[in-house]
């Protein structure tokens, strides 16, 4: 079955995927608001409405109804200083948005995970995804998707040298692990939103990319 969600949330819509997911919610006629809280502002539009300042202080401010809700939110451990700031991050902060879009009258979250997010793992950036996926499930969502993509490809403003090294192997890698453009995943999610699934929907990166195209 299709829906048509016409009230969005979208955290991290000025990160690599949040970029592509924002233009192509701004583009689509039958969304009539797209509340996106961000760091800096960014261009105005019609239908945008765009508080400024820390996610975490702006999550209470926020207010009128969405009917779906997007969780671009990410960053590394190099990025963040500390596995504790990365953990205060990628899964308390994301914790704290679902529990706030839920609050705002949102059925469907989806979200970006990681393609090995475990609770059991012993990668402590896997460990962490793999906890903020249990944390989001235990918010009772009547439709959560969970998105598992591989390493993701795109030019960022802040290239991570890693990443760089990493990304033409990556495309070369077959199956579920081979990197994937945002913009594809962007599409992806885009295209998920669209399907009313209830309960809990994981999605590997090989069926992101197939469902990207």
């Amino acid at each position: 079955m299709y829906l048509t969600p016409q009230r969005v949330l979208i955290a991290g819509a000025t990160g690599l995927t949040g970029e592509h997911l924002l233009d192509r919610l701004l583009s689509e006629p039958t969304i009539s608001r797209v509340l996106a809280p961000t760091r800096r502002p960014l261009a105005e539009h019609a239908h945008l409405e765009n508080p400024v300042g820390e996610l975490a202080d702006l999550l209470p401010t926020l207010a009128g109804n969405v009917d779906i809700a997007f969780c671009c939110l990410g960053t590394t451990i190099k990025q963040a200083g500390s596995e504790a700031a990365f953990r205060a991050i990628d899964l308390e902060l994301v914790a704290a948005f679902g529990k706030r879009a839920r609050e705002l009258g949102a059925r469907h979250l989806l979200v970006i995970s990681a393609i090995s997010a475990d609770t059991g793992s012993s990668v402590f950036y896997n460990r962490v995804k793999g906890e903020m996926e249990e944390a989001l499930k235990q918010q009772g969502w009547p439709q959560l998707t969970i998105a598992r993509p591989s390493l993701l490809l795109g030019e960022r403003l802040d290239q991570r040298l890693g990443e760089r090294l990493a990304a033409p192997l990556a495309r070369l890698i077959p199956g579920k692990y081979k990197g994937i453009e945002a913009c594809t995943l962007a599409r992806a999610l885009w295209r998920l939103a669209l399907e009313e699934q209830d309960g809990v929907r994981v999605v590997e990166s090989d069926d992101l990319r197939r469902l990207g195209k």
